[in-house]
């Protein structure tokens, strides 16, 4: 009996760049569709050959919060916090992450460059994205 890949195993090269500061996604080497969540197989063309490609970290904001109270996981944040969900460039990839920084023209669309940082002590763990304002 041959042993199967577990679905969660789809996605260890994407975990694996950020704990190197990189964003790696992966891509359809058949029908060049992006995917996130990673996947084994593609589900537009069912080709099993899977690409994994060095993209740099920055996007447009598709969708942004203000929060300004404390729930479960962000009472180590200085409140208001700004969440962002980022389009990342030339994919359809989206990924959250806090805003950094001057947040005078946070708006959908607006341009932003990323970075890995590492949580050590968050009971999740694994690295997160914070996200600055480009232009």
């Amino acid at each position: 009996m041959t042993e199967s890949k577990r679905p969660e195993e789809a996605d260890a090269r994407f975990w694996e760049a950020l704990a190197s500061g990189q964003l790696e996604l992966q891509r359809c080497s058949q029908c060049g569709i992006w995917h996130w969540p990673a996947v084994f197989c593609c589900g537009a063309c069912g080709s099993w050959d899977q690409e994994w490609v060095p993209v740099p970290i920055e996007g447009t904001i598709f969708t942004w919060t203000r929060t300004h109270h404390d729930f479960p996981g962000t009472e180590g944040l200085v409140k208001p916090f700004v969440t962002v969900v980022v389009t990342i460039v030339d994919s359809q990839v989206q990924l959250m992450g806090l805003l950094e920084g001057a947040q005078d023209g946070v708006s959908i669309g607006a341009k932003v460059t990323g970075r890995v940082v590492a949580n050590p002590g968050e009971a999740r763990g694994g690295p997160s994205f914070r996200w600055r304002l480009s232009g």
